[in-house]
């Protein structure tokens, strides 16, 4: 029983993580925010390259996170990490993506504005320009939480197998804590 709930149920809670922290943050976002933000974004390309790279970077991250939670011998497999540390300094560069495509399309805005245009027309003109903010953040923040879930998740599942560092364990079964 020990030896599943190590090798498969804390990996596969631990890999839940991101995938459920960002549904979450997408439901929470109001529901009048969200269908305008999802109306703006079939028009907008850089939010569909924000949002490509992000998706795309998102699955590869929970697919090495897998990875990185096997228990291979006497540790964690660790041949993943470095590409989760690169993949998630990657994603610090989500917002500059995000400002680059509000700047645009501010300067945009404000091009097509003629001299007898109301307040109500430069909101609604300006409208769109954040949806590349929005965009960057969102892919920014889920793309951090893999790192962050594989690193946390093993000295939590070492912790609850009774073992403090790599150097413990039952060399018979390979596991942490040793384990049945």
């Amino acid at each position: 029983m020990r030896r599943l709930l190590i090798q498969l149920v804390l990996p596969l809670a631990f890999c839940l993580v991101p995938v459920m922290a960002a549904v979450l943050i997408a439901a929470v976002i109001p529901a009048e925010a969200k269908s305008d933000y999802l109306r703006r974004v079939w028009t907008s390309p850089i939010d569909w390259l924000i949002l490509g790279l992000g998706f795309g970077m998102f699955v590869t991250q929970m697919l090495l996170s897998w990875q990185a939670f096997q228990w291979r011998g006497r540790s964690f497999d660790e041949r993943p990490d470095r590409w989760l540390s690169y993949l998630a300094q990657a994603a610090e560069w989500f917002p500059l993506l995000g400002l680059i495509g509000t700047v645009a399309a501010i300067l945009q805005t404000f091009s097509s504005i003629n001299s007898t245009v109301t307040p109500q027309e430069i909101i609604r003109k300006y409208a769109p320009a954040i949806t590349a903010t929005g965009s960057g953040l969102y892919m920014a923040l889920i793309n951090i939480l893999p790192t962050w879930v594989v690193m946390v998740g093993r000295e939590l599942i070492q912790t609850l197998a009774g073992r403090n560092d790599a150097s413990n364990g039952d060399a018979s079964s390979g596991l942490p804590g040793g384990g049945a």
